[in-house]
């Protein structure tokens, strides 16, 4: 379909006054639904941190180098980008990108964005860990007090002492910390638990305590079998050129999704290519929408539920919704078509019409007043979405890091299904887009299963098992029992009645082994109780990190073990987001391990040796035998997989595998192809977690917070610490929330010196509210609530919603003692100054509560100039 050529331009709700003329942020907002300030801001791709090309002499490097080799960028950005290392006299002196492809959908080059392109600024990195290193006696994890110790010291010493707590408290006692820093290798993965080496050795010595879900999608990823079954994902982002629409609910590929391993080339190239309108919503004019959106919704952070049924009700009301798609795919949209034993007006049209147990007409005004959006722009947006046949509608992350993402998550999948856009070319599930990959088969990794107890708990709840493990339960804490091998951990935790299993942890977390992770401390809720958990002996008894760097995680433990860098060993990258091209990287080895440094194989085999299962740890086959056997079993899967020493040479193996039109079968012909739900059909109304909601308590440990419920419909659930907390708190009015930021990713290249020069860590404020501070751009501020203070640059900005702070995630947590920076009146006078200024020291460990995900987007604080 031709489309109208228009300027990329997008604009700001109609209304809103220029930061000039601001009012005071309560009689701006006045509650009834006024949104974001400021004037239009014109869209550019300038300086979203992709390198621009350069002369021929720098793109191919030193003409006297010795060897140039392939290696990769490893970090957990969603993308798997190519570097070609060059190496004169056994060091690396010029990372350089891809040189093959083209700039077509399919076959494009993979271009590294500027933290790989840094990359030797991580290899030889001042916080290059060198020796094994052990805490000194006396000291408390976290002093930095270390003493150099040889390995044979250091593995027969964690030998000795986990058969200590194996023999006291069994295997149960055993956990592998959630950590992405080494994400896209095969041999040196660093998540999920049951791919890595530790969990190899494990599984010949008795097994390990398992964790379900991530830190990035634990509540979409348990709202997906309430809804559709099983994980289901979005159209690809390409497909959007088939649409007459794109609506992108906290989707923003341009950061979270930055190279061209990811899905900055395709968005920006779909666009090009179709000019298919796009409307972002988001609290945050990210560089998405500064690059590709023709429209900004700006919303306050968790209210996408209630944005929705805003949407709905006006769809309802004008007979703009797709009722046949709804009668014939779908379960509990409406009275007519309820499960069996489903009270009355529990339909989500019963919910929408003010006939539910609520009594509310959930009408555009309604939602306006919880989420800043004006209620004409939602009669006006719920037109446009429902008129563009096909839409294609999708989600981020972000909607469902919150404490009722499990529910933001389910709105925007019913959304899709109320447009009747799922199954179509041009479509969408409402999900994150989906994208192609190679099928690599990781035999070293999964060819051992774990062999412990059937037990398994959330990934975000680990610091609760370390505190009171043997208190935490299936109702309480989400302890689950640990699917079959294959099937998606912690699916649905219910048995065939579609009740809720209880299943009882017997002892707490004893030992944590920490790999390629920032997440003992940083990358975790709560910084300071996360220190005050771990700084107690008597609960976690041993904690060892394996890292190339002293993070900030590595400071709280018993041990730090020195790994290497991928430019230190030959592995596989499976290439992700790149779609319709699936890809994958075999890096070789440029130079020789620093220092006294091992890879990850080698440390996870040396404590199999100390603890006397090395033979079936190896299986007879060194780390390249099983590189081989990996490129080996994947070509049974896929035959245009390269012969393991022909894609080595070639460094980068590419093939255009096509679109992905989600759910398109079952669209055809939903009773030939049906879900995996009870009902076979999507289920808008969950009968299961309707029964679940009859039996699950929350967290007794802090009974003080609200908002906890397991809803049978993707309702809006206002939370503790959510909008109407902060609207309401003279104490702590603003929301906080993390983005995804160019300057690292995650806290990966955060001590970077040429990232940190290029991007400085600040905190995000509307100029309505710095005004209220007296607070202009580049003043030092003080962010803290009950949790903790952070102390950090202000960055006054249009780009963010009032009443919202965006504080990016990942920086590196720096406590300054209290004596040494005075806290701001009203803060916690005990508490340390972060002057990194890390979200999580203002974030909670409080779960959501059907994943027991991390709720970090949910928090209020107060802001105020140093």
């Amino acid at each position: 379909m031709a489309k109208t050529a228009k300027t990329n331009t997008a604009t700001l709700p109609a209304g809103c006054p220029a930061a000039g003329n601001a009012p005071t942020r309560r009689s701006f907002l006045k509650w009834s639904g006024v949104a974001a300030g400021g004037t239009a801001l014109v869209a550019s791709t300038t300086n979203l941190g992709m390198p621009g090309s350069g002369p021929k002499a720098a793109a191919e490097g030193l003409a006297d180098a010795d060897k140039t080799v392939w290696s990769a960028c490893t970090v957990n950005c969603g993308s798997r980008c190519p570097l070609r290392l060059q190496v004169k006299d056994g060091t690396v002196v010029r990372v350089l990108p891809d040189n093959t492809g083209d700039d077509s959908l399919g076959s494009q080059r993979v271009r590294s964005c500027v933290r790989g392109r840094s990359i030797r600024h991580r290899i030889y990195n001042p916080d290059r860990l060198k020796k094994p290193l052990r805490r000194k006696a006396g000291t408390k994890r976290g002093d930095g007090q270390w003493e150099e110790i040889s390995w044979d010291e250091a593995l027969s010493e964690i030998a000795t002492k986990m058969e200590g707590i194996k023999e006291e408290y069994g295997n149960e006692a055993f956990y592998i910390n959630y950590g992405t820093g080494v994400l896209g290798s095969t041999m040196a993965c660093s998540w999920p638990p049951n791919e890595t080496a530790f969990a190899r050795l494990m599984n010949t010595w008795g097994g390990y305590l398992d964790h379900y879900g991530d830190y990035s999608t634990n509540q979409i990823t348990q709202a997906y079998p309430y809804f559709y079954g099983d994980w289901v994902a979005g159209n690809s982002l390409d497909d959007a050129e088939n649409a007459q629409l794109q609506v992108m609910f906290g989707n923003n590929p341009l950061e979270t999704r930055m190279s061209g391993g990811g899905l900055t080339f395709v968005t920006q190239q779909t666009k090009k290519a179709s000019d298919v309108r796009t409307i972002i919503v988001d609290p945050r004019y990210s560089d998405t929408t500064v690059g590709i959106a023709d429209e900004w919704v700006a919303l306050r952070p968790g209210t996408d539920a209630a944005l929705v049924a805003g949407l709905i009700h006006v769809m309802l009301q004008e007979d703009l919704h797709d009722q046949d798609f709804l009668d014939t795919h779908c379960v509990g949209f409406d009275e007519d078509h309820m499960p069996d034993g489903a009270p009355e007006n529990a339909s989500y049209r019963s919910y929408v019409e003010g006939k539910g147990t609520d009594g509310t007409e959930k009408t555009p005004e309604w939602a306006a007043d919880i989420t800043g959006v004006p209620a004409t722009h939602i009669r006006s947006l719920a037109r446009e979405i429902a008129g563009a046949k096909p839409c294609a509608i999708t989600q981020g992350w972000g909607p469902q890091r919150h404490a009722n993402g499990e529910d933001a998550s389910r709105s925007i999948f019913l959304l899709a299904a109320v447009t009747g856009n799922i199954g179509k070319v041009g479509g969408g599930t409402g999900a994150r887009e989906g994208g192609v990959g190679l099928p690599i088969v990781k035999t070293f990794n999964t060819s051992l299963t774990n062999t412990d107890s059937n037990k398994i708990i959330s990934s975000f709840s680990w610091l609760d098992a370390i505190d009171h493990g043997d208190q935490m339960d299936t109702f309480n804490a989400g302890v689950l029992e640990k699917p079959e091998p294959g099937v998606r951990a912690g699916k649905v935790p219910v048995d065939d009645e579609g009740n809720p299993t209880n299943i009882k942890l017997d002892v707490p977390i004893k030992m944590v082994w920490n790999y390629g992770s920032n997440s003992l401390v940083n990358q975790t809720g709560d910084n300071n109780a996360s220190v005050e958990i771990l700084q107690d002996e008597s609960k976690a008894e041993l904690i060892v990190t394996c890292d190339i760097q002293m993070t900030v995680s590595a400071r709280y433990s018993d041990y730090v073990l020195p790994g290497t860098s991928t430019s230190e060993e030959n592995d596989i990258h499976p290439g992700e987001n790149a779609t319709p091209m699936a890809y994958g990287i075999i890096s070789s080895q440029a130079i020789d391990p620093l220092y006294e440094c091992r890879t990850v194989f080698d440390i996870c085999g040396g404590l199999a040796e100390h603890l006397g299962v090395s033979d079936q740890y190896y299986d007879g086959k060194d780390r390249e035998d099983w590189l081989r056997d990996a490129v080996k079993a994947t070509q049974a899967e896929d035959p245009d997989i390269p012969d393991y020493e022909d894609w080595k040479e070639m460094g980068l193996f590419r093939k255009n595998a096509g679109s992905v039109i989600s759910l398109q079968e079952f669209r055809d012909d939903p009773e030939a192809n049906p879900l995996s739900t009870p009902s076979g059909k999507i289920e808008i109304y969950s009968d299961r977690l309707a029964r679940m909601a009859e039996k699950w308590t929350f967290d007794d440990f802090r009974p003080e917070l609200v908002g906890d419920k397991l809803n049978p419909l993707p309702e809006y659930t206002d939370t503790w610490e959510g909008v109407l907390d902060s609207r309401e708190s003279e104490k702590y009015p603003l929301q906080l929330i993390g983005h995804h930021y160019k300057q690292r990713t995650h806290s990966s290249y955060g001590n970077v010196d040429w990232m940190q020069e290029a991007h400085h860590q600040t905190a995000w404020i509307n100029p309505i509210d710095a005004q209220e501070r007296g607070i202009s751009n580049d003043d030092d501020v003080f962010l803290y609530n009950d949790r903790g203070t952070v102390m950090i640059g202000a960055r006054v900005t249009e780009r963010i919603a009032p009443g919202v702070v965006s504080l990016p995630q990942g920086a590196w947590y720096t406590p300054q003692p209290s004596s040494e920076i005075t806290p701001p009146p009203g803060a916690n006078p005990e508490m340390p100054v972060d002057t990194g200024g890390n979200t999580n020291t203002l974030t909670s460990l409080h779960p959501s509560p059907l994943a027991k995900g991390n709720a970090v987007h949910t928090a209020i604080v107060q802001l105020v100039k140093a």
